[in-house]
Protein backbone atom coordinates (compact mmCIF):
# COMPACT_ATOMS: atom_id res chain seq x y z
CA UNK A 1 0.00 0.00 0.00
CA UNK A 2 1.65 3.24 -1.12
CA UNK A 3 1.59 6.51 0.82
CA UNK A 4 -0.14 9.29 -1.06
CA UNK A 5 1.55 11.87 1.18
CA UNK A 6 5.01 10.65 0.16
CA UNK A 7 3.95 10.68 -3.45
CA UNK A 8 2.62 14.23 -3.18
CA UNK A 9 6.04 15.41 -1.99
CA UNK A 10 7.45 14.44 -5.38
CA UNK A 11 4.64 15.55 -7.66
CA UNK A 12 3.21 18.99 -8.30
CA UNK A 13 -0.56 19.38 -8.33
CA UNK A 14 -0.92 18.99 -12.10
CA UNK A 15 1.16 15.83 -12.17
CA UNK A 16 -0.83 14.53 -9.23
CA UNK A 17 -4.11 14.97 -11.08
CA UNK A 18 -2.70 13.19 -14.15
CA UNK A 19 -1.52 10.40 -11.88
CA UNK A 20 -4.96 10.14 -10.33
CA UNK A 21 -6.60 9.71 -13.72
CA UNK A 22 -4.27 6.83 -14.56
CA UNK A 23 -4.56 5.24 -11.13
CA UNK A 24 -8.32 5.27 -10.92
CA UNK A 25 -8.84 4.22 -14.53
CA UNK A 26 -7.22 0.87 -13.75
CA UNK A 27 -10.16 -0.13 -11.58
CA UNK A 28 -12.89 -2.11 -13.32
CA UNK A 29 -16.58 -1.30 -12.68
CA UNK A 30 -17.88 -2.87 -9.49
CA UNK A 31 -20.54 -5.50 -9.69
CA UNK A 32 -23.76 -4.70 -7.85
CA UNK A 33 -24.49 -6.58 -4.65
CA UNK A 34 -27.90 -7.64 -5.88
CA UNK A 35 -29.68 -4.88 -3.98
CA UNK A 36 -31.12 -1.84 -5.73
CA UNK A 37 -29.25 1.43 -5.25
CA UNK A 38 -31.09 4.71 -4.73
CA UNK A 39 -29.96 8.30 -5.00
CA UNK A 40 -31.76 11.64 -4.87
CA UNK A 41 -30.61 14.24 -7.35
CA UNK A 42 -30.41 18.01 -6.89
CA UNK A 43 -33.95 18.54 -8.15
CA UNK A 44 -35.42 16.13 -5.63
CA UNK A 45 -35.88 13.24 -8.05
CA UNK A 46 -35.37 9.76 -6.61
CA UNK A 47 -33.58 7.32 -8.91
CA UNK A 48 -33.45 3.60 -8.13
CA UNK A 49 -31.34 1.23 -10.22
CA UNK A 50 -30.02 -2.32 -9.97
CA UNK A 51 -26.97 -2.10 -12.25
CA UNK A 52 -24.42 0.61 -13.09
CA UNK A 53 -25.27 2.63 -16.17
CA UNK A 54 -23.15 1.78 -19.20
CA UNK A 55 -24.25 4.26 -21.90
CA UNK A 56 -24.01 7.73 -20.42
CA UNK A 57 -24.42 11.12 -22.05
CA UNK A 58 -22.92 13.92 -19.96
CA UNK A 59 -24.20 17.44 -20.58
CA UNK A 60 -21.95 19.18 -18.04
CA UNK A 61 -18.12 19.18 -18.29
CA UNK A 62 -17.71 18.49 -14.56
CA UNK A 63 -19.75 15.29 -14.91
CA UNK A 64 -17.55 14.17 -17.78
CA UNK A 65 -14.33 14.97 -15.97
CA UNK A 66 -15.41 13.21 -12.80
CA UNK A 67 -16.61 10.12 -14.63
CA UNK A 68 -13.21 9.92 -16.32
CA UNK A 69 -11.45 10.33 -12.97
CA UNK A 70 -13.62 7.59 -11.48
CA UNK A 71 -12.55 5.19 -14.23
CA UNK A 72 -15.83 5.22 -16.17
CA UNK A 73 -14.57 6.78 -19.40
CA UNK A 74 -15.74 3.81 -21.47
CA UNK A 75 -19.29 4.30 -20.23
CA UNK A 76 -19.46 7.79 -21.71
CA UNK A 77 -21.01 7.75 -25.20
CA UNK A 78 -21.59 11.49 -25.52
CA UNK A 79 -20.50 14.79 -24.01
CA UNK A 80 -21.55 18.42 -24.16
CA UNK A 81 -20.35 20.77 -26.87
CA UNK A 82 -18.32 22.67 -24.26
CA UNK A 83 -16.37 19.61 -23.05
CA UNK A 84 -12.60 19.81 -23.58
CA UNK A 85 -11.11 17.84 -20.67
CA UNK A 86 -9.72 15.24 -20.48
CA UNK A 87 -8.48 15.13 -24.06
CA UNK A 88 -9.49 11.47 -24.29
CA UNK A 89 -13.13 12.56 -24.71
CA UNK A 90 -12.46 14.40 -27.96
CA UNK A 91 -13.72 11.44 -30.01
CA UNK A 92 -17.03 11.25 -28.13
CA UNK A 93 -20.22 12.38 -29.88
CA UNK A 94 -21.18 15.96 -29.04
CA UNK A 95 -24.60 16.87 -27.66
CA UNK A 96 -26.36 20.06 -26.66
CA UNK A 97 -29.45 20.50 -24.52
CA UNK A 98 -30.79 22.42 -27.52
CA UNK A 99 -30.66 19.28 -29.72
CA UNK A 100 -33.89 17.55 -30.64
CA UNK A 101 -35.21 14.45 -28.93
CA UNK A 102 -34.43 12.21 -31.89
CA UNK A 103 -30.68 12.83 -31.68
CA UNK A 104 -30.60 11.66 -28.07
CA UNK A 105 -32.81 8.64 -28.74
CA UNK A 106 -30.66 7.58 -31.69
CA UNK A 107 -27.63 7.30 -29.39
CA UNK A 108 -29.53 4.88 -27.12
CA UNK A 109 -28.26 6.17 -23.78
CA UNK A 110 -29.39 4.55 -20.54
CA UNK A 111 -28.49 7.67 -18.51
CA UNK A 112 -28.26 11.38 -19.26
CA UNK A 113 -26.46 13.52 -16.69
CA UNK A 114 -27.55 17.17 -16.56
CA UNK A 115 -27.57 20.07 -14.10
CA UNK A 116 -30.58 22.03 -12.83
CA UNK A 117 -30.04 24.92 -15.25
CA UNK A 118 -30.76 22.55 -18.15
CA UNK A 119 -34.05 21.44 -16.63
CA UNK A 120 -35.11 25.04 -16.16
CA UNK A 121 -34.29 25.99 -19.76
CA UNK A 122 -35.47 22.81 -21.53
CA UNK A 123 -38.31 21.25 -19.51
CA UNK A 124 -40.09 19.84 -22.59
CA UNK A 125 -36.99 18.02 -23.84
CA UNK A 126 -36.35 16.52 -20.41
CA UNK A 127 -39.97 15.38 -20.15
CA UNK A 128 -39.87 13.71 -23.58
CA UNK A 129 -36.62 11.90 -22.81
CA UNK A 130 -37.98 10.60 -19.51
CA UNK A 131 -41.16 9.45 -21.25
CA UNK A 132 -38.95 7.50 -23.65
CA UNK A 133 -37.53 5.54 -20.72
CA UNK A 134 -34.17 7.29 -20.39
CA UNK A 135 -33.02 7.97 -16.84
CA UNK A 136 -32.08 11.61 -16.26
CA UNK A 137 -30.10 12.70 -13.22
CA UNK A 138 -29.56 16.37 -12.38
CA UNK A 139 -26.54 17.22 -10.22
CA UNK A 140 -24.48 20.34 -9.52
CA UNK A 141 -22.95 20.81 -6.06
CA UNK A 142 -22.29 24.35 -4.86
CA UNK A 143 -20.18 23.58 -1.77
CA UNK A 144 -17.27 21.27 -0.99
CA UNK A 145 -19.38 19.11 1.33
CA UNK A 146 -21.93 18.71 -1.45
CA UNK A 147 -19.06 17.99 -3.86
CA UNK A 148 -18.05 14.88 -1.94
CA UNK A 149 -21.67 13.68 -1.90
CA UNK A 150 -21.83 14.37 -5.64
CA UNK A 151 -18.73 12.27 -6.32
CA UNK A 152 -20.27 9.40 -4.39
CA UNK A 153 -23.53 9.63 -6.34
CA UNK A 154 -21.59 9.53 -9.61
CA UNK A 155 -19.63 6.56 -8.27
CA UNK A 156 -22.86 4.71 -7.58
CA UNK A 157 -24.29 5.52 -11.00
CA UNK A 158 -21.26 4.27 -12.91
CA UNK A 159 -20.29 1.41 -10.59
CA UNK A 160 -17.18 3.01 -9.10
CA UNK A 161 -18.05 3.57 -5.45
CA UNK A 162 -14.60 2.62 -4.17
CA UNK A 163 -12.94 5.11 -6.48
CA UNK A 164 -15.30 7.81 -5.23
CA UNK A 165 -14.06 7.02 -1.71
CA UNK A 166 -10.46 7.33 -2.95
CA UNK A 167 -11.16 10.67 -4.60
CA UNK A 168 -12.53 12.15 -1.40
CA UNK A 169 -9.71 10.76 0.72
CA UNK A 170 -6.96 11.93 -1.61
CA UNK A 171 -8.53 15.37 -2.00
CA UNK A 172 -8.69 15.85 1.77
CA UNK A 173 -5.11 14.64 2.26
CA UNK A 174 -3.86 17.05 -0.39
CA UNK A 175 -5.70 19.95 1.25
CA UNK A 176 -4.15 19.08 4.61
CA UNK A 177 -0.70 19.23 3.07
CA UNK A 178 -1.38 22.61 1.48
CA UNK A 179 -2.49 24.00 4.85
CA UNK A 180 0.93 23.34 6.27
CA UNK A 181 2.60 25.71 3.82
CA UNK A 182 0.48 28.85 4.33
CA UNK A 183 0.50 31.30 7.27
CA UNK A 184 -1.55 30.03 10.18
CA UNK A 185 -2.19 33.53 11.46
CA UNK A 186 -5.35 34.69 9.64
CA UNK A 187 -4.39 38.35 10.15
CA UNK A 188 -1.28 37.90 8.03
CA UNK A 189 -3.16 36.47 5.06
CA UNK A 190 -4.06 38.77 2.15
CA UNK A 191 -7.64 39.97 1.81
CA UNK A 192 -9.10 39.03 -1.54
CA UNK A 193 -12.10 39.95 -3.65
CA UNK A 194 -12.95 37.06 -6.01
CA UNK A 195 -14.95 38.14 -9.03
CA UNK A 196 -17.30 35.73 -10.80
CA UNK A 197 -18.92 37.92 -13.50
CA UNK A 198 -17.35 41.32 -14.14
CA UNK A 199 -20.02 42.98 -16.25
CA UNK A 200 -22.63 42.22 -13.58
CA UNK A 201 -20.37 42.96 -10.61
CA UNK A 202 -20.88 39.53 -9.11
CA UNK A 203 -18.78 37.48 -6.71
CA UNK A 204 -19.33 34.11 -4.99
CA UNK A 205 -21.30 33.14 -1.90
CA UNK A 206 -19.13 32.44 1.18
CA UNK A 207 -19.84 28.68 1.04
CA UNK A 208 -19.05 28.37 -2.69
CA UNK A 209 -16.46 25.91 -3.96
CA UNK A 210 -14.46 28.86 -5.33
CA UNK A 211 -14.25 30.53 -1.93
CA UNK A 212 -13.16 27.23 -0.42
CA UNK A 213 -10.34 27.18 -2.99
CA UNK A 214 -9.41 30.73 -2.02
CA UNK A 215 -9.27 29.88 1.68
CA UNK A 216 -7.34 26.66 1.03
CA UNK A 217 -4.81 28.67 -0.99
CA UNK A 218 -4.29 31.05 1.93
CA UNK A 219 -6.55 33.99 1.11
CA UNK A 220 -9.23 35.74 3.14
CA UNK A 221 -12.52 36.39 1.35
CA UNK A 222 -13.48 40.03 1.83
CA UNK A 223 -17.05 39.66 0.49
CA UNK A 224 -18.40 37.63 3.39
CA UNK A 225 -21.76 39.37 3.15
CA UNK A 226 -22.42 38.19 -0.43
CA UNK A 227 -25.72 36.33 -0.86
CA UNK A 228 -26.26 33.89 -3.74
CA UNK A 229 -29.42 33.75 -5.81
CA UNK A 230 -31.31 31.16 -7.85
CA UNK A 231 -29.85 28.18 -5.96
CA UNK A 232 -26.39 28.90 -7.32
CA UNK A 233 -23.09 30.00 -5.79
CA UNK A 234 -23.01 33.26 -7.79
CA UNK A 235 -23.78 36.36 -5.74
CA UNK A 236 -24.50 39.91 -6.91
CA UNK A 237 -22.36 42.44 -5.08
CA UNK A 238 -22.54 45.77 -6.89
CA UNK A 239 -19.88 48.35 -7.64
CA UNK A 240 -20.75 50.71 -4.80
CA UNK A 241 -20.42 48.01 -2.15
CA UNK A 242 -17.23 46.72 -3.78
CA UNK A 243 -15.63 50.16 -3.87
CA UNK A 244 -16.53 50.75 -0.22
CA UNK A 245 -14.08 47.94 0.56
CA UNK A 246 -11.52 49.16 -1.95
CA UNK A 247 -8.65 50.03 0.39
CA UNK A 248 -8.91 46.69 2.17
CA UNK A 249 -8.57 44.57 -0.98
CA UNK A 250 -4.97 43.34 -1.21
CA UNK A 251 -5.56 41.00 -4.17
CA UNK A 252 -8.28 41.10 -6.83
CA UNK A 253 -8.93 37.71 -8.42
CA UNK A 254 -11.27 37.07 -11.32
CA UNK A 255 -12.22 33.78 -12.86
CA UNK A 256 -11.92 33.75 -16.64
CA UNK A 257 -13.81 31.42 -18.94
CA UNK A 258 -17.20 30.88 -20.54
CA UNK A 259 -19.02 32.59 -17.69
CA UNK A 260 -16.67 35.55 -17.47
CA UNK A 261 -14.90 36.51 -20.69
CA UNK A 262 -12.60 39.07 -19.20
CA UNK A 263 -9.15 40.59 -19.68
CA UNK A 264 -6.97 42.35 -17.14
CA UNK A 265 -7.48 45.69 -18.87
CA UNK A 266 -11.24 45.39 -18.37
CA UNK A 267 -10.64 45.44 -14.64
CA UNK A 268 -7.87 48.04 -14.56
CA UNK A 269 -9.88 50.41 -16.76
CA UNK A 270 -13.24 49.91 -15.04
CA UNK A 271 -14.52 53.37 -13.97
CA UNK A 272 -14.01 53.88 -10.24
CA UNK A 273 -11.69 50.91 -9.77
CA UNK A 274 -8.71 53.15 -9.10
CA UNK A 275 -10.11 53.31 -5.57
CA UNK A 276 -9.25 49.61 -5.08
CA UNK A 277 -5.85 49.02 -3.48
CA UNK A 278 -5.21 45.90 -5.58
CA UNK A 279 -5.74 47.94 -8.75
CA UNK A 280 -3.38 50.65 -7.48
CA UNK A 281 -0.66 48.08 -6.72
CA UNK A 282 -1.19 46.07 -9.93
CA UNK A 283 -2.30 43.06 -7.91
CA UNK A 284 -5.12 41.88 -10.20
CA UNK A 285 -4.99 38.30 -11.49
CA UNK A 286 -7.04 36.02 -13.70
CA UNK A 287 -7.48 32.32 -13.02
CA UNK A 288 -9.15 29.71 -15.18
CA UNK A 289 -12.80 29.18 -14.35
CA UNK A 290 -12.58 25.42 -14.83
CA UNK A 291 -9.94 25.21 -12.09
CA UNK A 292 -11.83 27.10 -9.39
CA UNK A 293 -15.55 26.73 -10.15
CA UNK A 294 -15.98 23.11 -11.16
CA UNK A 295 -16.40 20.35 -8.57
CA UNK A 296 -13.54 18.18 -9.81
CA UNK A 297 -10.11 17.04 -8.65
CA UNK A 298 -8.58 19.83 -10.73
CA UNK A 299 -9.71 22.15 -7.96
CA UNK A 300 -6.38 21.15 -6.39
CA UNK A 301 -4.59 22.75 -9.33
CA UNK A 302 -6.66 25.88 -8.87
CA UNK A 303 -5.74 26.01 -5.18
CA UNK A 304 -2.07 25.65 -6.10
CA UNK A 305 -2.35 28.57 -8.55
CA UNK A 306 -4.10 30.73 -5.97
CA UNK A 307 -1.37 29.96 -3.46
CA UNK A 308 1.34 30.91 -5.98
CA UNK A 309 -0.42 34.25 -6.59
CA UNK A 310 -0.85 35.06 -2.91
CA UNK A 311 2.58 33.83 -1.76
CA UNK A 312 4.96 34.09 -4.73
CA UNK A 313 7.98 34.29 -2.44
CA UNK A 314 7.33 30.77 -1.08
CA UNK A 315 5.92 29.02 -4.15
CA UNK A 316 8.01 30.51 -6.92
Amino acid sequence: MFSINILMQHLNHLSYVIFLYVFLSLTAPEACSGEDATITDDEGNTITFSQPFKRIISLYPAHTENLATLGALDAIIGVSTSDTFPTSIESKQKFSYRDNTEKFLAAEPDLILIRPMISRSQPELMAKLRQSGIVIVSLQPTSVTAMFEYWHKLGMLCGQRKNADKMEQQFKESIEQVQGSIPQDMHSRPKVYFESIHRKMKTFSPDAITIFALAAGGGVNIATDAVARNNSNIAPYGKERLLSLGQDIDIYLSQVGRMNRIQLDDIYKEPGFTLIKAVQTKSVYLIEEELVSRPTMRLLEGISKIQSILYPQTTG
